[in-house]
C-alpha cells in the first residue's frame, strides 16, 4: 500500500487547523508575522495540496505594523456552517514581554474559501488560539484558553473557556464557562471541540510547543462537561523518543472522510540531524485514526507497540495511507514528493502565493510587476531590522538542502541604499547578499550578518556598473555560502561559511517561522531607488 510521507506541509506551517466540505480537505496555519495572513491549502486526496489566496490580505482584515518577531498570527481555526466558512484568528501584539499577553481575537466570514472576507469582528482578548465549535441545535461557540498573569510557568495556562456567539448581534453573548483544566502535562492551549456519536471531545495542545509539545483529549456527554481523560493521554506526542524524525509533536484538530475515516493533523518539528534546531519551523504531519470505545487513538502501524488493552502508543509515524489513491500514483508506483525545484517569473499579473511579505499589506508600488514588465520591482523600504516597513518578498525554507538564486540589476547611488539576496529567521538573526556602493571602490557585493543582534560586515567585492547580476546561496544541512556571477555561469563564492542552526526556531530564545529565503531592497535615504529583479528559483538538492 502506498503511503504519503510526514510532513505533507513541510517549513513552516504551524497549528493546523483541518476541515472537510464536500469532497474537499482544507488545512489553515498560522503565519505569525508574515504577510498576508492565514496560509491555507486545498486537497482531494491529503496527498497533493494546493495554496488559496490568504485571507487577510488587506490592513481592514489585518495590521501587523510593528509587530515584534513570533507575534501577529497564531493559531488560526478554519471552520464551515450553513455554507459560510468561518475563520478565527489571534493577532498577537506582545507575548514574551513580562507576565502579559496582548491577544485580541477576531471573526471574519466568507461564502467562499477564496473570499471575500467580511470586515472582522472583534471577540475577546481572554487568551490566543481559539475555535468556533457549530453545535447541533445552531449554536456557536468560541473556544479560548484563559491566560493567567497572575501566576507563573504552566498554571498562566489556566484552562479552557467556552462562551455563545451570537452571528445576528456579532458578539459574544452569556455566561463565560470554564470547561476543561487540562491534564497534568500542563500549558493547555490551542482547543478544538468536536461532536460525534453522543460524545463532546476536547481537543487541546499541551506542554508548550517544544519538544515537550502534547496533544490531550477529553469527552464528556454534556456542552459544558465535566470532562473525562483520554484513558492513554496524551493522544499525540513524540516526547521520549529521539529516535524519530518526527518531533514537537502535539497541537492538533481532526476531520472525517466521506467514508467515515478519521484523519489528525498535527504540529510538528524537524531538527537538523545532529541537533536540536528546527530551521524548517514548525510543520505539518496527517496520521490516522482509530475508535475504540469511543476514544480516539493513533491507528497503528504494521510492528507498532501497543499498550495492553491495544491501543498503539501515540508516537507519530513517518507516513499515513491516504483515503484516496488515484490512478496515477498507483501507476506510478509513489506519490509526489511534498517539495519540489521551481523557477519563478515575474511576466504575470500576479505575484506567486509561495512569497511573503512582512507585516502589512502589500503596497503595488512597492512590490510592482508593471514598473518593467518581465521583471518584479521592489522600492526600497527600511532597513532589514525595522518592524514596520520593509521591503522583502520571500518563500519558506522547506528543505535542509537547497539553493536559491536571482538576476537583479541595481545602480545604488550611496551605501544606504542595498539590494539583493536574504536568508533569514527574523530581524535579529539573518544573512544578506547585498549589492551597495563604497565610497572608494563604486558599486560592490558584500555579505552582512546578523547573529544575536551582532552585526558583522565582510570585505565588499567591486562589480561593473550598469550590468544585471547573479545572487545565489546554496545550504547543505547545516552549512550555507553566498556567492555571486556576472553571467548566471561562472560563480564566485564568497566568506563566511554560515551556519544554518542560527536560523532556528531554538537558536534566538523561541520562535516558530522557520526560516525563508528572498529578495530585498533597501533605501534609508529617501525610499525612492528600485531594484529589479528578473527571475528568482528555489531548487532541491
Amino acid at each position: 500500500m502506498l503511503r504519503v510521507t510526514n510532513p505533507v506541509l513541510p517549513g513552516f506551517h504551524a497549528d493546523p487547523s483541518i476541515l472537510r466540505v464536500g469532497d474537499t480537505y482544507y488545512i489553515a496555519n498560522s503565519t505569525f508575522e508574515w504577510y498576508p495572513g492565514v496560509e491555507i491549502h486545498t486537497s482531494k486526496d491529503m496527498v497533493t495540496w494546493e495554496k488559496v489566496p490568504s485571507p487577510l490580505s488587506e490592513k481592514r482584515l489585518l495590521d501587523m505594523e510593528g509587530a515584534l518577531a513570533s507575534c501577529g498570527i497564531w493559531a488560526p481555526c478554519l471552520s464551515w456552517s450553513d455554507g459560510v466558512f468561518y475563520l478565527i484568528y489571534t493577532n498577537v501584539r506582545s507575548w514574551n514581554a513580562g507576565p502579559w499577553k496582548d491577544t485580541p481575537n477576531y471573526l471574519t466570514t466568507a461564502p467562499s474559501i477564496e473570499g471575500p472576507w467580511s470586515d472582522p469582528v472583534y471577540l475577546d482578548s481572554s487568551g490566543f488560539d481559539p475555535s468556533l465549535f457549530h453545535d447541533r441545535d445552531g449554536k456557536k461557540w468560541l473556544v479560548n484558553m484563559e491566560w493567567d498573569w497572575r501566576k507563573t510557568g504552566q498554571h498562566q495556562f489556566s484552562g479552557i473557556l467556552l462562551q455563545e456567539y451570537s452571528p445576528k448581534e456579532q458578539k459574544l453573548v452569556g455566561p463565560v464557562r470554564k470547561i476543561y483544566p487540562g491534564t497534568e502535562i500542563g500549558m493547555v492551549e490551542g482547543p478544538h471541540l468536536y461532536y460525534r456519536n453522543g460524545w463532546y471531545y476536547i481537543f487541546a495542545a499541551e506542554g508548550g510547543t517544544s519538544y515537550e509539545h502534547a496533544m490531550s483529549v477529553g469527552r464528556s456527554k454534556d456542552l459544558f462537561g465535566p470532562y473525562e481523560f483520554h484513558p492513554h493521554n496524551p493522544l499525540i506526542t513524540s516526547y521520549g523518543h529521539p529516535e524519530i524524525r518526527i518531533q514537537k509533536s502535539g497541537h492538533a484538530s481532526w476531520c472525517d472522510t466521506p467514508d467515515g475515516r478519521s484523519y489528525l493533523a498535527f504540529l510538528c518539528g524537524r531538527p537538523l540531524p545532529g541537533s536540536l534546531d528546527c530551521v524548517l519551523g514548525r510543520e505539518t504531519s496527517i496520521v490516522e485514526l482509530e475508535w475504540i470505545e469511543d476514544w480516539p487513538y493513533l491507528k497503528p502501524e504494521p510492528g507498532a507497540e501497543l499498550f495492553p488493552d491495544g491501543a498503539v502508543r501515540n508516537w507519530p509515524s513517518d507516513s499515513f495511507e491516504p483515503p484516496v489513491i488515484a490512478p496515477e500514483y498507483k501507476k506510478a508506483g509513489a506519490f509526489p514528493p511534498a517539495t519540489r525545484s521551481v523557477e519563478y517569473a515575474f511576466n504575470g499579473k500576479t505575484i506567486s502565493l509561495d512569497f511573503k511579505n512582512l507585516r502589512g499589506e502589500r503596497d503595488p508600488e512597492a512590490y510592482s510587476l508593471a514598473r518593467r514588465p518581465g521583471w518584479l520591482s521592489l522600492r526600497g523600504g527600511q532597513s532589514p531590522v525595522s518592524h514596520w516597513g520593509q521591503t522583502l518578498l520571500a518563500r519558506r525554507q522547506t528543505d535542509f538542502s537547497f539553493k536559491a538564486e536571482t538576476k537583479l540589476e541595481f545602480n545604488p547611488e550611496n551605501f544606504q541604499q542595498l539590494a539583493g539576496l536574504c536568508w533569514r529567521y527574523d530581524e535579529t538573526n539573518q544573512y544578506l547578499l547585498a549589492v551597495t556602493r563604497d565610497e572608494k571602490l563604486g558599486k560592490v557585493v558584500k555579505v552582512l550578518t546578523m547573529i544575536n543582534n551582532q552585526f558583522t560586515q565582510y570585505d565588499p567585492v567591486a562589480v561593473p556598473e550598469n550590468v544585471p547580476l547573479w545572487l545565489g546561496v546554496t545550504v547543505h544541512v547545516s552549512d550555507g555560502r553566498f556567492r555571486y556571477s556576472l553571467d548566471g555561469k561562472t560563480w564566485k563564492v564568497l566568506r563566511p561559511v554560515l551556519s544554518a542552526n542560527v536560523l532556528s526556531d531554538e537558536f534566538g530564545g523561541m520562535g516558530f517561522t522557520g526560516a525563508f529565503t528572498g529578495m530585498f531592497c533597501v533605501d534609508t535615504v529617501n525610499h525612492s531607488v528600485f531594484a529589479e529583479f528578473e527571475r528568482f528559483s528555489y531548487s532541491v538538492l
